[in-house]
């Protein structure tokens, strides 16, 4: 397709983000996301009121500054709760608090938040209103297209219309519907289909907001696509699976980006070190690359040296290294 001028993109961190994914978007992968893509909007996993509020809060929202930007995604739905969540993560340092408005879990239904919440509105804006009453860093919300029978496109256009009068200035949308039984929630991901035109029509209709696109984006050419009409794109499982794409991605958007795979690996583990030397263990960083030379020579090595090693007890950083293979072909396989 033809290139879009990168002079028409503004260097705003939603331009480019990473979806907040359960059991993925842990501290060291955003580390990890953030060595590839220096610019970009990171999100932590969905963590509910009650965990903020009740539970280990530095396992739960500690991070390491270098992650910045990043938000903090929060799960639940009663206002003042989410409110005070909201000024726990502030106080830790987190540039965005964002509310869940699209997972469709049973853990979560049962919680009353998550895609659920997309048949009461007004709740919605209400929460999103105290959080935004209650920090000075920025509030969004992210949301699906639709929920169960509620899926029309006149739905849509009523909600954001509702939650938008919180105040909040960015709206992300999955742009899939979400069915709270019958699916689960990896079904949910795959097999409602996409409607990114009705996202795009969303900033149509709301030009003064952040409208960012999330859901099916998996190369570089659909996301330049997608900025030709929304203000960013939100990368999910394309981001995990295949984490070169957020350097690509960066460069094509002028910004900077990691040199070569080869020296992120290097960086990585300078921070594996770190990690294990406080008590953790290599596979807690490593899982999170196995897919960092997707498609490239040396990729099967790559995947198989780190799975069948890294959690082993006493697995030490310079394994990473190894996995590359010899010195001789790491300038090939790291290759851009």
């Amino acid at each position: 397709m033809k290139r879009v001028s990168i002079d028409v993109f503004p260097t705003r961190p939603e331009t480019l983000s990473v979806a907040p994914m359960m059991d993925w978007t842990d501290r060291h992968c955003r580390y990890f996301h953030r060595l590839l893509a220096p610019r970009a909007l990171l999100y932590t996993e969905m963590v509910t009121t009650g965990a903020v509020i009740h539970g280990d809060r530095e396992r739960l929202l500690g991070f390491d500054p270098a992650e910045h930007p990043v938000a903090l995604q929060l799960g639940g739905s009663d206002p003042e709760e989410l409110a005070q969540a909201a000024r726990i993560g502030a106080g830790f340092g987190y540039d965005e608090i964002n509310l869940n408005v699209g997972c469709p879990s049973d853990r979560v239904q049962k919680g009353r938040f998550g895609a659920c919440l997309m048949k009461e509105p007004g709740l919605v804006r209400d929460c999103l209103a105290a959080m935004r009453d209650s920090v000075e860093v920025p509030v969004t919300v992210k949301t699906r297209i639709g929920v169960d029978e509620l899926d029309s496109e006149a739905f849509l256009r009523e909600f954001v219309d509702t939650v938008v009068e919180s105040g909040i200035d960015t709206v992300i949308v999955h742009a899939r519907k979400a069915w709270l039984s019958g699916l689960s929630p990896k079904e949910n991901r795959e097999i409602p289909p996409l409607f990114h035109d009705r996202v795009h029509a969303l900033k149509a209709r709301h030009p003064e907001r952040t409208i960012v696109v999330n859901g099916g984006i998996t190369d570089i050419d659909a996301a330049l696509g997608h900025l030709e009409h929304v203000d960013g794109v939100m990368l999910g499982r394309a981001a995990y699976q295949n984490p070169w794409i957020l350097a690509e991605l960066s460069r094509e958007l002028g910004w900077p980006a990691a040199e070569s795979r080869e020296a992120v690996v290097e960086a990585m583990v300078d921070y594996a070190r770190r990690h294990i030397d406080a008590g953790g263990r290599l596979n807690h960083v490593a899982r999170h690359m196995l897919g960092l030379f997707h498609g490239q020579p040396g990729a099967r090595h790559w995947r198989r040296h780190l799975s069948q090693n890294m959690h082993l007890d006493g697995a030490e950083p310079e394994l990473l290294l190894e996995a590359m293979g010899p010195p001789a072909d790491r300038g090939r396989a790291a290759a851009v």
